[in-house]
């Protein structure tokens, strides 16, 4: 249990988060650019930690845990090979997020498309996403911080809910009354503490006499839990626990589709959701692509190694966990182990996670509700001042609704991995949008309805299940939005035209439009940025194995890999030097 020193510490890491949050109130409340964007001036390093904290939720230590309890150290290939769409990211769209210019990329849809459908497909996403998917996220994280707290004190689950409630209502209050600045400031704060409880509970359960040490672990757990990559077979994929095997079929959906096909919440391929919303807060396109880079390296090299550390622990420490109660171990190691003090800390850090990533979620979730509904749709003419106002009570009002989802979680909980796999086929459009002329709203909305039937008859007229899905979803998807693309009328001229002089993304894709606006210099430099995203790809994946080459004690190796990622590093940055940022309208010099 929690002695008087944790719980001093403890209330002070609430008084320090509400106090940054209440500080940032005046600035917030200026405009709906400042209450939602930051007035697009967030410092790189800022932005990116932002969105590493917002991705450290309460439950993401307890399920690499899980992960490497039953897997190995390869079982967290199942979230590492999203590197190669977040690397996509950093190099194809952070730039084009900045210069759309746009409060939320949801009002992206009506930028580039044109008409009723577009419309439609704005108020529909506003309202989806915000609402629907938002507070099931809210109450995903939410019953994973009750566990946190069910596992270390043995509390009833209605206590412990209670003891959530108020986080949850203090996360609320000070993100209404800030804004995105002080969302993002408290972020910070709560990132570094998290990551400081998470290393200080990796040392301390090294420290065990039961553990000895790095080099005791690694005598004491089983050599297939060292295996950084999974072995591929033949036939299907192996779900007991045990080095993780994945069949041919199941690792190539993984690495070369997945990634790129599927949309989820948080990791959506070319960039949206709380992604975006950061980038389009960054000072200007470099800032937004350095702060996206920055959010890549921490979130797969840096964030998970104390975690792995302490998951191959568990296989030491309690080898008897059941497959439903690996992820507790995580938990439990806290329990029985931390003495009075650090024990106090790693509980704020779990609140640091907790309240970090609720924060986001709450201010993300609001600028749907308010940007692309309330005022698209109810109060088109509404001033900055009301608008405002309506923000921070629906930031509360989104808040209510996550309290009432978290309640009925254990009924709607398996909606989370419907959501995954009914999302592939989508993804392609999103990235196509921006270099494709010729798609238009009907082709988004074809490639998000499409799927959803496509999951219903394999679930429940075939034995095909996921990650084999994939295959069939992404093939029935693409050929359906390309379709209906050519079956429907593309996007107005005059929007289009509008579209690429503020965005000019270039390419051949958009050939058409760029002979009508001979004044607007494209982007060219493709085959530069291709390659820039293949070092990216080295570089986070040589940061990854180097990292973790170095803490299993393989020094040379993890040398060698850290060599690799910083001549990929400086291969960046020539292309950077080399390409430039920004694109000039010619004959005026003025930048758009």
């Amino acid at each position: 249990m929690l002695g008087a020193i944790d719980w001093v510490i403890i209330g002070l890491y609430f008084l320090l988060s509400a106090a940054i949050g209440f500080h940032y109130t005046g600035r917030a409340g200026s405009s709906l650019q400042e209450f939602f964007l930051s007035g697009r001036n967030l410092p790189w390093w800022l932005a990116g930690t932002s969105m590493v904290a917002t991705t450290f939720a309460a439950d993401t230590p307890l399920a690499v845990t899980e992960l490497v309890a039953r897997n190995g150290i390869a079982g967290n290939w199942l979230w590492w090979n999203f590197v190669f769409g977040g690397v996509l990211t950093v190099f194809f769209f952070a730039r084009l997020w900045r210069r759309a210019g746009i409060l939320t990329d949801v009002e992206f849809v009506e930028l580039r498309y044109s008409g009723r459908p577009a419309a439609f497909l704005r108020g529909f996403r506003a309202l989806y996403l915000g609402l629907f998917i938002n507070t099931v996220i809210i109450g995903w994280v939410n019953l994973a911080m009750a566990s946190v707290l069910e596992g270390m004190f043995g509390v009833p689950r209605g206590e412990v809910m209670l003891f959530v409630a108020l986080a949850l209502g203090l996360t609320a209050l000070y993100s209404a009354l800030s804004g995105l600045w002080g969302v993002a400031v408290t972020d910070a704060f709560q990132f570094v503490l998290a990551m400081t409880g998470t290393i200080v509970l990796a040392v301390v359960v090294l420290d065990l006499p039961q553990i000895g040490g790095l080099a005791g672990l690694l005598e004491k757990v089983p050599p297939w839990s060292l295996a950084l990559v999974p072995s591929i077979s033949g036939g299907a994929a192996d779900d007991a626990s045990g080095p993780l095997t994945l069949g041919a079929a199941a690792f190539f959906a993984f690495v070369a589709i997945q990634w790129w096909a599927c949309w989820y919440p948080g990791a959506e391929p070319g960039g949206g959701g709380y992604v975006a919303q950061r980038m389009m807060s960054a000072k200007d396109e470099g800032h937004a692509r350095a702060a996206t880079l920055w959010f890549t390296i921490a979130h797969y090299c840096v964030r998970p190694w104390p975690w792995i550390l302490v998951g191959l622990a568990t296989l030491v420490l309690y080898p008897d966990l059941g497959p439903a109660d690996k992820r507790l171990g995580y938990v439990y190691a806290m329990r029985d182990h931390l003495p009075a003090g650090i024990r106090g800390m790693l509980v704020a850090a779990f609140f640091a996670a907790y309240m970090s990533t609720i924060a986001t979620q709450l201010n993300w979730g609001a600028s749907y509700v308010v940007n692309d509904f309330y005022r698209r749709f109810v109060r088109p003419g509404a001033g900055d001042r009301h608008l405002v106002a309506v923000s921070r009570g629906a930031t509360l009002a989104v808040m209510a609704a996550s309290l009432y989802v978290t309640s009925i979680m254990d009924t709607i909980s398996g909606a989370w991995a419907f959501l995954i796999e009914a999302g592939a086929g989508l993804g392609l459009v999103l990235i196509l949008r921006w270099f494709w002329w010729r798609i238009n709203a009907w082709s988004e909305i074809a490639a998000m309805v499409t799927p959803l039937a496509v999951y219903g008859w394999l679930r429940f007229a075939t034995e095909i299940r996921f990650p084999e899905t994939l295959y069939v979803i992404v093939a029935a998807t693409t050929a359906v939005w390309i379709g209906v693309t050519f079956l429907t009328k593309p996007t107005d001229g005059e929007t289009l035209a509008r579209f690429y002089r503020r965005v000019h993304p270039g390419g051949p894709g958009w050939a058409a439009v760029a002979q009508s606006l001979p004044d607007v210099r494209g982007d060219g430099g493709y085959g530069r940025l291709a390659l820039d995203w293949l070092c990216g790809v080295v570089l986070v994946y040589a940061c990854l194995f180097g990292v973790g080459k170095i803490l299993l004690l393989q020094a040379p190796e993890g040398l060698a890999f850290l060599a690799v990622a910083a001549a990929a590093a400086w291969g960046i940055g020539r292309g950077t030097a080399q390409q430039g940022s920004g694109c000039r309208v010619q004959g005026t010099g003025e930048e758009k």
